[in-house]
């Protein structure tokens, strides 16, 4: 059976990290529609004090700087809020305009990970870049 709501069971589970301490999910609206979703995901507590980021903004609202603001809330959240020391994030190699959101945001590139990600059915490089929070 196909889902009707595709993302549904992905905010679903994102809402289920949050209240576990796992994730903290964000979405950027237009209109009173979602048109991006911010996810800092893979909380790690201890020492360690750091998650992965992971983001979308639909197409018709890329390059309007609402990816670059909303980064820049979940990184502050994320060390004012939350209390997080790290920040990692990827990018596919040819994503530029990822690249400078993340650049804007702080995050320096750290690295690149041939193979990193399965998307669209193949294992992609991707370039690896980190903020850190607090010193």
């Amino acid at each position: 059976m196909r889902q009707r709501w595709p993302q549904a069971a992905d905010i679903a589970a994102r809402l289920a990290a949050n209240e576990a301490g796992e994730g903290c999910p964000f979405g950027l609206s237009a209109g009173g529609i979602l048109v991006g979703r911010f996810n800092l995901a893979g909380i790690v507590r201890g020492p360690f004090q750091s998650a992965g980021l992971g983001y979308w903004v639909d197409n018709k609202f890329a390059g309007r700087g609402l990816a670059s603001a909303a980064v820049q809330v979940v990184v502050e959240t994320a060390r004012d809020e939350l209390g997080l020391h790290r920040i990692e994030a990827s990018t596919l190699l040819h994503n530029v305009g990822s690249q400078r959101v993340l650049l804007k945001a702080g995050f320096q590139q750290i690295g690149m990970a041939p193979g990193y990600l399965q998307i669209a059915g193949k294992r992609q490089d991707h370039n690896l870049y980190q903020v850190v929070l607090h010193d």
